[in-house]
């Protein structure tokens, strides 16, 4: 599996979150600026604090999203030798033990949440960090090894199937 592709598609998708998140926040600092007359300011300077909040909040994001895309630029994911333990870069397959669902997970340094396109269209994958609760649970571990991973307060035991 081509590693650098989903690398560089998470840095598209950071790079969007990025762009967005700075006009947004131009957008409440303009509403701050020009968005009431003097008269209207002083009356409710309450939401001119709220648009200024929000254009910080945003501004914030934005930066996040640049810091991660910086953390990526030099991240080159090397492929998985078998019988290796599971480390940052991998593609983890699980499988529900109950449900017998697989998901497929890529393990990135940044970019948690994030939901990638495998090459040539192959499936999703869901961005995950070491510091998630599903990272946290594969990493060190190997192929054919259970994992046992609380999702949405439900607790669940998976078998770890493929990683590439």
């Amino acid at each position: 599996m081509d590693k650098q592709f989903l690398v560089d598609q998470l840095i598209a998708e950071l790079r969007a979150s990025a762009r967005a998140a700075m006009s947004a926040s131009e957008v409440a600092e303009s509403e701050v600026r020009d968005g009431a007359t003097p008269a209207e300011k002083r009356e409710d300077a309450r939401a001119a604090l709220e648009f200024g909040t929000l254009a910080g909040a945003h501004t914030r994001r934005a930066k996040r999203a640049i810091g991660e895309v910086d953390a990526l630029v030099t991240f080159r994911p090397g492929p998985h030798r078998p019988g290796t333990p599971i480390a940052t870069g991998a593609v983890v397959e699980v499988e529900d033990a109950d449900t017998q669902e697989g998901r497929t997970f890529f393990l990135a340094p940044v970019g948690a949440g994030i939901t990638l396109v495998g090459p040539d269209g192959d499936g999703f994958l869901s961005v995950v960090t070491a510091a998630s609760p599903i990272g946290r649970a594969v990493l060190g571990r190997r192929e054919g090894e259970i994992v046992d991973v609380t999702v949405n307060g439900e607790p669940r035991e998976w078998t770890i199937t493929w990683v590439g």
